[in-house]
C-alpha cells in the first residue's frame, strides 16, 4: 500500500507550491516508509525528480518546489516488487520521457514487457509500476486502451515530457481523490491530504473520488479530457491496511504545523 499525491496549477495560481507539496506529503505519509520522492515540472523544461530511501519525515523540510512550477507528483512507498535498495525502483519512476507514481500491484508486468518487446529503463529494475509508464509512452492518444492490458490494482499519475498535461488514472482496488478550484486541481490517495491543502494553502476544494476505470488529462488545473476504460475486475488481493507507517503521519503533522502555521 503506497500513497500518491500531486497537483496541476494554472501559472497564475497564488498557491504556494512548496507549502502545498508539504501538505500533500503529510496527508499520505502514513501509507509507506520504504522510500519517498517527488517530481515537478516547469513549463517547457525537463521533469525534475528527487527520491530517497526514507520515510516522509526525512524529506518534508527538504522539499523545495519553484513558484513557477505548474505540476507536481509526490509518493510514499510500501514496496511489494522491486527492492528499494535500487533507486530506479523507487517512485517517481522514469521510463523514457514519462515520469510517474503508482499505488497498487501490477501482476502481469513481466509478461507485458516481453509481449511488447520493451526493455527496462535501467538494468536491474524489477518494479511492477514501470510497465504503466512504458505503455503510456508508447500509447499517446490511446491511453485508455493501454491501461486495459494491466492486471492488478491501480491508482496512478504521470507526466510526459512530450506532452503538457498531467495524467491521472484509477483502475480497481485503490483510492484516488481529487480536489478542484477554478485554477487548481489536487489529487491524493486520501481525502485528509486534500483537507490539509485547504488548511495550509488557504483555499476551498470541491472534493470527489475519481471513478474506477477513468483516466483524465489535466492542464493548468482544469480537466481537458476524460476517458473510460474497463479494468480487469477479476483481480483479487487480500485487503491491505491503509496505515502502514503511523509514526510518519504523526511526525509529519507535527513538523508541518511548526513549519507553516495554518490560517485561523
Amino acid at each position: 500500500m503506497c500513497g500518491i499525491a500531486g497537483y496541476s496549477l494554472a501559472l497564475d495560481s497564488t498557491v504556494e507550491r512548496t507549502v502545498a507539496a508539504r501538505a500533500l506529503l503529510t496527508g499520505i505519509a502514513e501509507r509507506g516508509a520504504d522510500a519517498v520522492g517527488y517530481a515537478y515540472r516547469l513549463t517547457g523544461t525537463p521533469i525534475a525528480v528527487h527520491k530517497q530511501r526514507s520515510g516522509a519525515t526525512a524529506l518534508l523540510e527538504r522539499i523545495s518546489v519553484p513558484e513557477d512550477a505548474t505540476k507536481l507528483l509526490v509518493h510514499v512507498r510500501d514496496y511489494t516488487k522491486g527492492h528499494p535498495s535500487l533507486a530506479a525502483n523507487n517512485h517517481p519512476v522514469r521510463h523514457g520521457s514519462v515520469v510517474g507514481i503508482h499505488n497498487g500491484i501490477i501482476k502481469n508486468d513481466d509478461e507485458l514487457f516481453a509481449e511488447h518487446g520493451i526493455a527496462r529503463a535501467e538494468s536491474g529494475m524489477t518494479v511492477d509500476s514501470e510497465i504503466i509508464f512504458a505503455l503510456a509512452e508508447r500509447s499517446r492518444g490511446r491511453t485508455a486502451a493501454a491501461l486495459q492490458q494491466l492486471y492488478g490494482s491501480m491508482a496512478t499519475a504521470w507526466l510526459d515530457e512530450s506532452r503538457p498535461e498531467l495524467l491521472l488514472a484509477r483502475g480497481v482496488g485503490r483510492p484516488l481523490w481529487i480536489g478542484q478550484t477554478k485554477k487548481e486541481l489536487f489529487f491524493a490517495s486520501t481525502r485528509v491530504a486534500l483537507e490539509l491543502v485547504e488548511s495550509y494553502a488557504g483555499i476551498k476544494l470541491r472534493k470527489s473520488e475519481l471513478p474506477e476505470g477513468t483516466v483524465i488529462a489535466v492542464e493548468s488545473g482544469k480537466i481537458v479530457t476524460r476517458e473510460s476504460f474497463e479494468p480487469d475486475r477479476s483481480f483479487e488481493e487480500e485487503p491491505l491496511p491503509a496505515v502502514r507507517a503511523p509514526h510518519e503521519g504523526r511526525s509529519c503533522l507535527e513538523r508541518l504545523a511548526r513549519l507553516h502555521a495554518a490560517p485561523a
